[in-house]
Formats: structure tokens, C-alpha cells, sequence
């Protein structure tokens, strides 16, 4: 198992804390993400509180789980780790959601380091980079596009 990254960012014509506003809170993914089934989280936790765990499940069936590592109200971002992961090979998946100033409004980058087996690479950048960030970021970038 080697290390690996992946990364993905959209430039949005919006103010970042208004992008922010939208993804910042971790237990709301499905309510900006067009892929991804509703969360939950579980206890009860909040969603701002490291050690949260958001579980997707779809029919009743667990597909993800995910723990908030840290979230950094300030710098606009967050830091997650994938637990038990189902539908990939990998270990130690730790992704980063961040919002940024840029000149053209804000720079959104959801990013990720894992460790893989070489023959699992193109699986990740397809399901994780393109399927689930890729799509995301589109679904961000159709958002704040149409409010202009």
C-alpha cells in the first residue's frame, strides 16, 4: 500500500463565506451534492464537533461512514477520514473540504490522501475524484453560477 492524493477544486463566481455557508456544515453533504444520500449522524453528534461520525445509507444500508477530524470555522474548512471503507481498497483516507479566496470569487478544493495498492488508483480518481468530488464541485459551480 502506497501513499497516494487526489484532488480536485472549482473556481465559483460567489464570496467565500458564502460558498462556505453551503458546504461548511458536515452533516448536510446531500443538501448541496446531487450524488450523495442523506446523512446521518450518529449519537446525535454535532456536525461542528470533531470526533462526528455522518453515516450514509441508502435503503437502510450502510454505504459510508465518515469522522470529522477537525473544522476550522476561520480558515473555512474541514478534515475527514473514511471508516470501514466498503467500496474501495484503501486505508488511512483522509480528505480535506476547503473554501478559499480567489480573485475570480472563491476556490473551493476537496482533496485526499490514502493509502492504496497501484492497481486501485484509477478506481479511486473515477468513484472519489470524479464521482464524488467531480460532481459535487459541478453541482457548486451550477449553484453560484445561476445566482449571479
Amino acid at each position: 500500500m502506497n501513499p497516494r492524493t487526489l484532488e480536485r477544486s472549482a473556481v465559483l463566481p460567489a464570496a467565500p463565506d458564502a460558498v462556505w455557508a453551503v458546504v461548511g456544515d458536515f452533516g448536510a453533504l446531500a443538501d448541496w451534492h446531487p450524488h450523495v444520500p442523506p446523512s446521518a449522524l450518529e449519537d446525535g453528534g454535532d456536525p461542528a464537533a470533531p470526533g462526528t461520525v455522518r453515516v450514509f445509507a441508502v435503503d437502510g444500508v450502510t454505504v459510508a461512514r465518515e469522522r470529522l477530524l477537525d473544522r476550522d470555522e476561520a480558515a473555512r474548512s474541514y478534515r475527514y477520514a473514511l471508516l470501514d471503507p466498503v467500496m474501495l481498497p484503501v486505508d488511512d483516507y483522509v480528505a480535506t473540504l476547503a473554501v478559499r479566496s480567489h480573485p475570480d470569487g472563491a476556490e473551493v478544493r476537496w482533496s485526499a490522501a490514502y493509502r492504496s495498492a497501484d492497481d486501485v488508483v484509477a478506481q479511486v480518481e473515477a468513484v472519489f475524484g470524479d464521482g464524488t468530488y467531480g460532481t459535487g464541485l459541478a453541482a457548486l459551480r451550477a449553484r453560484f453560477t445561476s445566482t449571479r
